[in-house]
């Protein structure tokens, strides 16, 4: 069954009452309402609440933000700006990657989408990447730093939660100095992710904005070998460790570490540092995440060398020929790449469009299924991995007797799990290879220190991202001397009323602390508008539904590879949207918890109560307001509201 047949199956109209149903079930409930006569105490007020979207992002993007801008709704307010360049200014307030994150993001924003429950969800990380793409393309910048502070960070690692960290540093007048380990900056989106997931063009390009903004970069430098953390401590007036998950987890079976098992972190690090020119004819990788697949992917590209000439240069290791060898002379051959997890396949964490991708590219994936024990030959060498059909009790696997079964294979690779390597850093590290932190990104020891990224918790790299952008926040007013402020429960990059108002020229009057009684006349009040981002997330079930017809999410176009073909094959698999498909799917966006001026609550109002703001004094979040003198509180705009900006709260 396609998507177009499953999708149909699903309503796409909605009513918020059914035939004979009625809101005054009790009429002694009268007074609980507060209706009184022909008026009423409970009128409009405008709510905005965090979309779900961004609520499940881990950057914390203003989706929704952007999303109104590719819609066409909200429009720049410098003049002769392209609309492109403002959503990815808004994109950059809180991810400065949107090229890659658009390519390798799973998306957990187009889960939480409303718009799930009308037909299918707004397809965010395709804008995303084509904004992104965009804007490598036209040489757009990242907003000039603040003045400078005085006030000197250093940042352990140049991967995304450093590399981010270093953004907002810089961005708010820092000096920034990046201490790297390898010889060039990324972290796992170069070294754990193949180039044909992360272009590294693009990687270099969005790389090349940060270190624009005066970031000073020492690479081949590892803290705890080359330099002490004493002196870290000495140079620099607060330390960023963004050191990452650079070491893999082995299988904790017996045999595991006989010539020819290694880690899935190993493997890709090896490959994408050049180092791997073919890899074994038979190989299993065991673990079920986006790491395993990622690892089967390229040992079916790369493939399997099967002759060699004398002259050939040597060192057939674990993983290969190394990339020194003469590949015209070499003759290639597939690889049989075997993918095990211990849940089903529908069940594992990776991402359902590369577990399609890899089974369509021929890697074998067996599902429900846990290693016993690696079998080697009398050479010590792995021949096969032992394994039996399991059943998962939570997160703990259960082996059933009798299903015993063996893999032949030449090398097994453990993706189950990564660790950092802090070799050198006992002061940081907390026993089991993580830096343990506190609320704020802040390192549970030192106190200058501070932490984000895979080594405060292996996750997604968007994870990572979220992690620098908030440890940033927090390490400006640890630099400024302030007490560090407690986060809020939705701790995203929140959309500013103020912020908006201040950027065309509409912030209210200065307070003239005069004491009056009500605001509706004061030009230093913002009226009937309540800001309850930080603390909710708005459910569709507050949204009209039924403003919203049968509208069918674009897709990117993907070049799928088969088995035959996958051999040799490094090409990209996306491609991006056009701008007529960008601008499509964010006016599919529902705008959840902002007015987006679909124009209801003024047309469908019997008193004539509900009105637009003047032209000139419009803004996101103030396109209508309510004369309280005229509402009866009927609450027929919050009934026809798409959104659910609109509730019914006290007026005058």
């Amino acid at each position: 069954m396609n998507d177009t047949t499953e999708t149909l199956k699903k309503p796409h109209t909605f009513r918020r009452f059914k035939n004979g149903e009625s809101m005054w079930t009790d009429w002694d409930d009268l007074t609980e309402k507060i209706f009184q006569a022909d008026r009423s105490y409970k009128c409009p007020t405008y709510v905005h609440r965090t979309p779900p979207c961004q609520g499940s992002c881990p950057s914390g993007h203003d989706i929704r933000g952007w999303l109104s801008i590719a819609r066409q709704m909200d429009k720049p307010a410098i003049a002769g700006m392209s609309w492109q360049e403002y959503a990815f200014k808004r994109m950059v307030e809180a991810n400065p990657f949107p090229a890659m994150m658009g390519r390798v993001c799973p998306a957990p924003c187009e889960d939480g989408c409303n718009r799930n429950e009308v037909d299918d969800f707004v397809g965010i990380n395709a804008v995303e990447h084509y904004i992104g793409d965009w804007a490598i393309e036209h040489n757009a910048a990242l907003p000039e730093p603040g003045p400078s502070t005085g006030k000197r960070a250093a940042v352990i690692g140049g991967g995304p939660a450093g590399l981010t960290a270093a953004y907002f540093l810089r961005s708010r007048g820092h000096a920034v100095t990046i201490l790297e380990a390898n010889e060039q900056l990324g972290g796992m989106m170069r070294y754990g992710i193949p180039g044909y997931r992360t272009p590294r063009e693009l990687l270099d390009a969005e790389i090349k904005r940060i270190l624009d903004l005066g970031v000073e970069v020492k690479f081949n430098v590892r803290v705890g070998k080359d330099i002490a953390v004493a002196d870290l401590e000495r140079d620099y007036d607060a330390v960023f460790w963004a050191i990452g998950a650079q070491k893999g987890r082995g299988l904790p079976v017996p045999g595991w570490g006989a010539d020819g098992c290694l880690t899935g972190v190993e493997f890709l690090d090896a490959f994408n540092h050049g180092w791997v020119f073919s890899t074994a004819k038979r190989i299993v990788v065991v673990g079920g995440g986006d790491t395993s697949i990622d690892v089967a992917s390229v040992a079916r590209r790369l493939g399997h060398v099967k002759a060699t000439h004398r002259h050939d240069a040597g060192g057939h290791g674990v993983v290969g020929f190394t990339a020194q060898d003469v590949a015209g002379t070499l003759r290639r051959e597939g690889v049989q790449a075997t993918l095990t997890s211990l849940f089903p396949i529908e069940k594992m964490t990776a991402a359902e469009r590369e577990r399609e991708d890899a089974l369509r590219e021929g890697v074998d994936i067996r599902g429900g299924v846990m290693p016993i024990e690696v079998l080697t030959n009398a050479e010590g060498r792995v021949r096969a991995l032992k394994m039996c059909e399991c059943t998962m009790k939570g997160m703990t696997p259960e082996p059933k007797p009798g299903t015993e079964f063996e893999i032949e294979c030449d090398i097994i690779v453990s993706a189950i799990g990564q660790m950092g390597d802090l070799d050198g850093l006992g002061e940081l590290d907390n026993g089991k290879g993580f830096i343990d932190i506190v609320p704020g990104y802040k390192a549970r020891k030192g106190e200058k220190h501070f932490a984000g990224g895979d080594v405060v918790r292996p996750h997604l790299l968007t994870t990572a991202i979220g992690h620098g952008r908030i440890a940033a926040e927090t390490m400006d007013r640890f630099l400024a001397g302030a007490p560090t402020d407690k986060r809020p429960k939705i701790d995203v990059h929140h959309f500013n009323l103020l912020e908006e108002l201040h950027q065309r020229n509409l912030e209210p009057a200065q307070y003239d602390h005069v004491q009056t009684r009500g605001t509706s006349a004061a030009e230093w009040a913002i009226h009937n508008y309540e800001d309850r981002s930080a603390a909710q997330i708005i459910p569709h079930g507050d949204l009209f539904k039924g403003h919203f017809k049968y509208d069918p999410r674009g897709k990117r176009s993907e070049m799928h590879i088969s088995a035959d073909e996958v051999l040799g094959n490094f090409h990209e698999r996306i491609s991006g949207f056009t701008e007529q498909q960008a601008v499509h799917e964010g006016e599919r966006c529902m705008s959840c918890g902002m007015c987006f001026e679909c124009d209801a609550c003024v047309i469908y109002c019997p008193q004539t109560a509900v009105k637009r703001v003047p032209k000139k004094e419009r803004a996101v979040g103030r396109y209508v307001y309510t004369d309280y003198s005229m509402c009866i509180g009927c609450h027929i705009c919050a009934d026809v509201c798409p959104t659910g900006y609109i509730q019914m709260g006290l007026g005058e």
